[in-house]
């Protein structure tokens, strides 16, 4: 009887030591492939910010006269009240054509090794030009912009005090480093993961401690790591086993920007941060449920089959990189006057 109580008490203890040793792991693990997204955007390369910039950037992110239409703006396709995105598979843009690609969250964007699915943005100020000149979005030209721009009394006093030095303040590339300073300000910290990887034991459940685990041991960190969660290379669509054709949509990547072989069907691997708001997903944006698309990933990617129990774990998991959203006072904008050109719309 004695000999029985002792192992039951040794076993107890066992127990106790490894609960606790098993849960400091984890966060150890966790904290050696993930950060925490900071409250402060990083260092811009070739453009300091300022409030006058970053303001400016605001209100030329909201800007829908920066179109040909003078309908759409940043915003149309990555509205800051619902996860930096539009949910819709592609976006919409003049003339209400369709892209080719879902749009990716502007949140946390900063963080990226470089922007667009395929990374033909080497950073925000690059990114913000594209969609402004290209003919499917915004559909105008550097010329119109500054045209539009120049047209209006309190954009040319804002662009003098956002530029200082500059002789000519209002140009194109001016446009783009305004809008790149106050989409680096976008961060959603504070997620209840970001809280566990501060030391917060408590801040996720037993269950999405299970999918945390799993997310590691199963290989998902391997692309979705560092403070984003993802962004910081690229990878085949398909590692292990192509997608369905309607999720691959016949997109090569960022072949079409390299013109190398073994660039075809490899894309910027996604951040994964505030995923629940970001649906639909994927560069086709074929794949609404995000327990799917975690299937999806597990067996195009990592060439194993996720039980459901496993599946809906990661997904709870996942569910706690959502962080505090920022808040955006929606701006006023100047009024156009008689020189600042009309809506077109072919």
């Amino acid at each position: 009887m004695r000999t029985k109580l002792l192992s039951m008490l040794v076993l107890m203890a066992a127990l106790v030591v490894s609960g606790p040793a098993f849960a400091e792991k984890l966060q150890d693990d966790a904290n050696q492939l993930f950060k925490p997204i900071p409250y402060a955007p990083p260092a811009l390369k070739d453009n300091p910010m300022t409030l006058d910039k970053v303001e400016l950037g605001k209100m030329l992110f909201f800007e829908p006269r920066l179109s040909k239409s003078s309908l759409l703006s940043c915003n149309t396709c990555h509205n800051l009240s619902f996860g930096g995105d539009d949910y819709q598979e592609t976006s919409i843009g003049h003339g209400w054509q369709k892209g080719p690609r879902n749009a990716p969250t502007v949140l946390n964007s900063v963080f990226n090794l470089a922007q667009f699915w395929d990374g033909r943005a080497a950073d925000l100020k690059e990114q913000a030009k594209g969609p402004v000149q290209a003919s499917v979005e915004m559909n105008s030209t550097p010329d119109r912009v500054v045209v539009v721009l120049k047209s209006m009394p309190e954009y040319t006093a804002l662009f003098k005090k956002a530029f200082p030095g500059d002789k000519d303040p209002i140009s194109f590339d001016n446009m783009a480093k305004a809008i790149e300073a106050f989409e680096a300000t976008l961060l959603t910290p504070d997620s209840r993961f970001d809280l566990y990887l501060k030391g917060d034991m408590n801040a996720l459940s037993k269950d999405e401690k299970k999918g945390l685990e799993l997310f590691i041991n199963k290989g998902c960190a391997d692309c979705h790591a560092g403070v984003n969660m993802g962004g910081e290379d690229y990878y085949t669509f398909g590692v292990v086993e192509r997608p369905d054709a309607k999720i691959v949509s016949g997109d090569k990547g960022r072949f079409a920007v390299t013109n190398t072989a073994a660039d075809e069907y490899v894309f910027k691997s996604p951040s994964l941060r505030n995923i629940e708001y970001t649906a639909p997903y994927f560069h086709s944006g074929k794949v609404w449920g995000l327990q799917e698309a975690v299937a999806v990933m597990s067996s195009a990617q990592l060439g194993i089959s996720l039980t459901d129990s496993d599946t809906k774990f990661i997904t709870a998991f996942l569910k706690t990189l959502t962080g505090v959203q920022p808040k955006v006072a929606y701006p006023v904008l100047p009024p156009s006057t008689d020189a600042t050109p009309q809506p077109e719309w072919k």
